[in-house]
């Protein structure tokens, strides 16, 4: 089954976000993931969601979500994405 990981994101550096989002993808790609959606926050309807952006990647399955955000690659970039923005970053396993 496919695993995605979701972002909410409060960008608070743009220049240092914009230099992660340079080179997040890569890593990414490198596990056989793909951007699905990136997008700006129009209306919260219920609830609370503080965070302005979101992004949402899927992967072929649970081992290559878990092996990207363990990866070297991707753990080098964690300094320059939490530089740049307040990341809630979570994982998924499809079911359906």
């Amino acid at each position: 089954m496919p695993a995605y990981i979701i972002g909410h994101i409060a960008i608070k550096n743009p220049q240092q976000w914009d230099a992660y989002r340079a080179q997040v993808g890569a890593t990414i790609a490198a596990w056989g993931g793909e951007l699905v959606f990136r997008g700006e926050k129009i209306e919260v309807f219920n609830g609370e969601h503080p965070q302005t952006d979101t992004v949402v990647a899927r992967f072929p399955d649970k081992a290559a979500v878990l092996g990207w955000h363990a990866s070297p690659e991707y753990q080098a970039l964690i300094p320059l994405r939490d530089a740049g923005a307040d990341v809630t970053l979570i994982s998924y396993e499809a079911t359906a």
